[in-house]
């Protein structure tokens, strides 16, 4: 087993070998707490909960760590414009984000530390940094001088003079160099405020997550992970406090997440907004998809990829999850019970029959956790089961199924799919349609099939079955999947519902 990462210091793959034998260091970046989390924090989160589930498939022990940030201007912001502090906005709003998070079929972190909780450890950072000579203190306020550690812009690239030549930040004449950053910021009036050896004031945002991660994980660890966002200044800076209070280094492996773009009616792909009317927060989407679905519409792009977020992508998730899911309620159906989801032993008789696809999901996943290679091999699984399930009647018919589900399962658990009883997913009802604002089940609604139509393509289907022209069969489904329509197979024949 070789597991290759793609580390964005140096922008390239290289093998996984951590600091301990057999032990893996994460730390991610969690969301800042003011509002409900959106899409692109989704996002960071599957994809890091699908990580750590396939560090630990493949026998490492993982600590991983999520912090929340409980302490900015933006809640700050907020709190005063509600009348209400700080603590109940936050309070609030991390309680929002872990039942998205459950409702997602998110795994909980190791430790989810808030920065408020951490302010000691923090300016023992800071002290560190001015004893070193690389912070110096200005009128209550401690800034790191960024020209006099040496490495700066390694992460992202940027070189600095270059950075202040061609730069538009606001002139602060307490800074020796435009780029500077905040450690601790002066306290203001109206703002909470705790003491500190430069006086009453608050830490600035990027030292929280060096003083936590070294904290929780040492001065050296694994895996930093976050948004590309991110990369610059935040974790930039990180590099900069971090290795210049240690005086060595500090992260192994950077992982960083691609961008999300929210794609028009029109096909254009343009910058989530409020303002452009395209913001959708997890919890909306919640009320209309299962958790489910977003974590196969997230997982079917490659976490470094671009992710264009639109319903009609969404849409198609759902009904992929909607093969899978009937693929499950035929085997159900047939052998009374579905197996407990498990991790796939490769030595058990399942993982020896099915051994093929084992190997193909785990190169997959070991090759920079290729999740869309990864989630194809669990359709190419749903239609073996299909197959299986249309067979004539012997001896080993049940235990070929029960081997199929055991592997489809256990495979799809890495990803956190396929976990559920069919009858969980199919009974989902939505709250809301945030596709169409006029949405109705009526026939006649313009772009609509009819009744007619679909029972057409039904009969169009199941005749391709009954002449095991299964490519067929699977485009006239996934042509119904994309017009809302869910077609459900059983013994009995097969049924179907609009979405």
């Amino acid at each position: 087993m070789t597991i290759q990462i793609f580390n964005s210091m140096g922008r390239k793959k290289e093998p996984l070998q951590t600091l301990v034998d057999g032990k893996v260091g994460l730390y991610v970046c969690g969301v800042t707490v003011y509002d409900y989390s959106h899409i692109g924090h989704a996002r960071v989160m599957v994809v890091f909960d699908t990580i750590v589930r396939h560090l630990k498939a493949r026998g490492l022990e993982v600590k991983y760590v999520r912090n929340y940030t409980d302490i900015d201007d933006k809640i700050i912001n907020r709190a005063n414009e509600l009348g209400i502090t700080i603590g109940e906005l936050t309070e609030k709003y991390i309680k929002a984000f872990q039942e998205d998070m459950g409702q997602m079929g998110m795994a909980d972190p190791d430790m989810e530390p808030r920065a408020t909780d951490h302010l000691a450890e923090m300016q023992t950072m800071i002290e560190k940094l001015i004893a070193n000579g690389l912070a110096y203190e200005r009128g209550g306020d401690v800034y790191y001088a960024v020209d006099r550690f040496k490495k700066y812009g390694m992460l992202s690239g940027k070189n600095l003079a270059e950075l202040v030549s061609g730069s538009r930040v606001d002139i602060n004449e307490q800074k020796d160099n435009p780029f500077d950053f905040v450690l601790w910021k002066g306290a203001k009036p109206g703002e909470p405020q705790w003491p500190s050896p430069w006086g009453p004031g608050r830490p600035g945002w990027h030292i929280e997550c060096s003083a936590m991660s070294s904290k929780y994980l040492g001065e050296s660890f694994d895996i930093h992970g976050g948004g590309r966002d991110l990369i610059f200044p935040h974790h930039e800076n990180e590099i900069a406090q971090s290795e210049g209070a240690s005086g060595h280094d500090w992260v192994r492996y950077w992982l960083h997440n691609g961008f999300v773009n929210v794609v028009s009616d029109e096909g254009e792909r343009e910058k989530m907004s409020k303002s452009l009317g395209n913001f959708f927060t997890i919890r909306d989407l919640l009320k209309a998809y299962r958790g489910e679905v977003l974590r196969v519409f997230i997982l079917n792009n490659h976490y470094r990829s671009p992710l264009d977020f639109s319903f009609g992508l969404l849409n198609a998730a759902r009904g992929g999850l909607d093969r899978l899911y009937s693929a499950l309620d035929g085997a159900k159906k047939y052998i009374g019970s579905l197996p407990l989801a498990s991790a796939v032993n490769p030595q058990s008789e399942a993982g020896k029959t099915l051994s093929a696809d084992v190997d193909k999901f785990f190169t997959a996943m070991d090759d920079d956790f290729n999740t869309p290679k990864a989630v194809a091999v669990l359709f190419e699984l749903v239609k073996k089961l299909n197959l299986v399930l249309l067979k004539p009647e012997s001896p080993e018919k049940k235990a070929d199924v029960l081997h199929h589900v055991e592997v489809l399962r256990g495979l799809g658990g890495i990803l956190g799919l396929a976990q559920f009883d069919p009858m969980d997913h199919f009974q989902f009802t939505p709250e809301v349609n945030l596709a169409k604002s006029d949405a109705n089940d009526a026939d006649e609604e313009e772009g609509d099939l009819t009744t007619e139509q679909i029972e057409a393509l039904i009969e169009t289907r199941s005749k391709a079955r009954s002449d095991k022209n299964f490519a067929e069969s699977d485009r006239i489904r996934d042509e119904l999947a994309s017009a809302g329509i869910t077609v459900l197979d059983s013994k009995e024949g097969t049924t179907w519902r609009r979405n």
